[in-house]
């Protein structure tokens, strides 16, 4: 049960901001929110009484619409209890009527968890770091796209027109002048950062067509995947507020850069508050080695977790500034594993495998549970590599999707870090999405074999 101080509290704010309708919400494996609104007075009672309610098959949704069954979660469709975590509630500030949102956890009525929740999964990794007495702390940064709006998603997309009326043609990486162009959707995504409590950085005009990333600032990893839940169907509305839509597809436009979600990482000694990545004299600990030796090992078998889809694999080319490989290296963007400057209290490593479509719960858990296994193995780096990766690989990042889910079938090391259920969803999960995926007809398959063959 939620502690029922906490609930007069929240309770009292609600009433205090005149707020009448909540949002009750869990991530999906896509990162989808799902859940349902409700009244306050309901959302109070629902609290009190564990009656807040949803069918378990909202963690088997595929990302077109499908369902997934196990011998787990069955066709039956039981109920499973959503938790509030009040820390998450917050406004809703693009509603037209005062609204808030909160993020919710997931019990079975025997008080279990429900392990194919993502939220849970990442719980399960970061109970793994604290058993062994370290916290880890993460920062995530965003890329994303804003496109025109439009009525039929089987078009290609085209970038948005800006205040001066010219479309962006990508030749302005890290342009201020870009950024203006939509100062004033900016503007407004700052504003409901502040009123949703996200806690976002910087913001850069990247390399594509209007493409930009912002950086959430570096936190406990829980808190970090809840903002950035919120940040990501934020910025979706608020795009629409301004007649444009905001895409986080790995690679919308198959002639310029992908869209990343690249992953800091760092791990501080709970007692002392010690990053243990570093000596007080500033060089790499062994147990660091060996947390990029874990990531080096297992990031191909998380995969399904950090590159999701068909498409998230045409963000991965050398050509496009995306790295291919899973070497590491200082200062070094051309690798897949960065360790940034920075003095020992800062030391960590930039995961630059994961693509800005993955569910941020489960990226962050995946980049942390490779990272916890290296350490626990007792892994051993090679050494850093030198001069430019774009070209060279090492070969070990699968080259297709459903190679990549194949890696993590078989990887019985993962069910260490995971539920076997939640793995074996997952792959059904993958598995069901590719082949609606393949029985898809593609632009490229009328404009090339319709009329010629």
């Amino acid at each position: 049960m939620i502690d029922a101080k906490k609930i007069d509290e929240v309770e009292a704010w609600l009433i205090k901001e005149n707020i009448d309708d909540i949002e009750v919400m869990v991530p999906d494996v896509a990162g989808t929110s799902r859940g349902k609104a409700m009244p306050r007075h309901r959302f109070i009672e629902g609290m009190k009484t564990n009656n807040l309610r949803m069918p378990e098959s909202i963690f088997g949704i595929t990302v077109n619409g499908g369902f997934v069954f196990n011998d787990v979660m069955q066709e039956t469709e039981v109920d499973i209890i959503l938790i509030p975590d009040l820390d998450t509630v917050c406004v809703a500030p693009w509603q037209r009527e005062p609204c808030a949102s909160v993020v919710c956890s997931a019990i079975y009525e025997d008080g279990s968890p429900v392990l194919f929740s993502p939220r849970q999964a990442l719980q399960q990794v970061l109970d793994l770091y604290t058993a062994q007495g370290w916290k880890p702390v993460v920062a995530p940064e965003f890329e994303f796209y804003l496109i025109d709006k439009q009525d039929d998603m089987t078009r290609p997309p085209q970038p948005p027109k800006g205040k001066s009326g010219i479309r962006d043609t990508g030749t302005q990486p890290y342009s201020i002048d870009g950024v203006d162009e939509f100062d004033d959707f900016f503007e407004e995504v700052y504003d409901f950062c502040e009123k949703q409590r996200i806690n976002i950085d910087t913001l850069i005009h990247e390399a594509g067509p209007s493409q930009f990333e912002f950086n959430v600032n570096h936190g406990d990893p829980m808190e970090v995947a809840d903002q950035s839940f919120f940040f990501k169907r934020m910025l979706h509305q608020t795009a629409l507020r301004h007649n444009m839509f905001a895409t986080f597809m790995a690679r919308p436009y198959p002639d310029t850069f992908g869209s990343a979600m690249h992953v800091h990482q760092s791990v501080v000694d709970i007692k002392t508050g010690v990053n243990i990545f570093s000596t007080e004299d500033g060089d790499d600990t062994p147990i660091f080695m060996s947390h990029i030796a874990g990531l080096q090992k297992y990031i191909p078998c998380l995969m399904p977790m950090v590159a999701p889809y068909v498409n998230s694999y045409m963000r991965l080319s050398a050509q496009l500034s995306s790295p291919t490989n899973l070497h590491w290296a200082r200062e070094n963007r051309s690798v897949g594993l960065r360790v940034p400057q920075g003095g020992p209290e800062s030391r960590r490593i930039e995961n630059r495998i994961a693509g800005s479509d993955t569910n941020p719960y489960l990226a962050i858990a995946a980049s942390l549970a490779a990272g916890y296994l290296g350490m626990m193995e007792k892994l051993e780096a090679p050494d850093e590599y030198k001069g430019s990766a774009y070209e060279t690989t090492n070969k070990v990042l699968p080259p297709h999707f459903y190679e990549g889910v194949t890696l993590m079938e078989n990887c019985e090391e993962l069910k260490q870090v995971f539920s076997p259920i939640f793995l074996e969803t997952l792959s059904q999960i993958k598995h069901k999405e590719f082949a609606s995926y393949t029985n898809y007809l593609s632009p490229w398959e009328t404009k090339y074999l319709l009329l010629q063959v």
